[in-house]
């Protein structure tokens, strides 16, 4: 089994993508883990950007192949906020449950058919000799006027897509419909044609 370096510490993003990635052989660990306690400064203005900034960054300190996703929420009533500052939408240190009354307290007011909104999450893989796959996907749903449910992270007890939030959700339901889901089935794709013409 191929191994993978993931440029994070977040073990729930590492327990997606080992979920998705596993099938296609390859197995995930987090960049503490390969020894990588530093982390890239995401300085870039879009998503690809902060994905590709953080998997170049591991990558230049390992030579083995890394990935890296870089997601957030987009709120349309927001403008399209909290975007690329989704994790420290709140300030530092990250905490979830600030972020996310932060978020309603911005919609105060607004109406349930004014709060869509949409997820987005990029990926990047970079291999030793430099070059890369990349791949981006998003789901849509509405923020919701409390939190519900207990399973995922981040903003996920208020991003409803139906009648239940994304933290309602199994594991493998999330999977199915969530942005990393659909990019990490795109980066598997790439992978797969890549691995042909190799």
């Amino acid at each position: 089994m191929n191994q993978i370096i993931l440029a994070s510490q977040n073990k729930k993003k590492l327990a997606e993508l080992s979920r998705i990635l596993a099938p296609l052989g390859f197995s995930v660990i987090t960049q503490d883990e390969a020894g990588i306690s530093d982390a890239a400064e995401e300085t870039g203005t879009t998503f690809a950007e902060n994905a590709y900034l953080k998997a170049a960054f591991v990558a230049a300190r390992t030579g083995k192949i890394c990935v890296a996703d870089d997601s957030g929420l987009c709120v349309d009533a927001l403008g399209g906020e909290p975007g690329v500052y989704s994790a420290r939408y709140s300030g530092e240190p990250v905490d979830d449950a600030r972020n996310i009354r932060k978020l309603l307290g911005a919609l105060e007011g607004i109406p349930e058919e004014k709060r869509t909104a949409h997820f987005v999450s990029a990926v990047c893989m970079i291999f030793p000799d430099g070059s890369r796959i990349e791949a981006e996907g998003r789901c849509t749903g509405r923020i919701g006027f409390a939190p519900r449910g207990t399973g995922g992270f981040g903003y996920d007890p208020v991003f409803f897509m139906g009648e239940r939030s994304l933290a309602e959700f199994t594991p493998a339901e999330k999977d199915a419909v969530s942005h990393r889901g659909a990019s990490l089935r795109k980066l598997a794709e790439l992978l797969a044609e890549r691995a042909k013409e190799n």
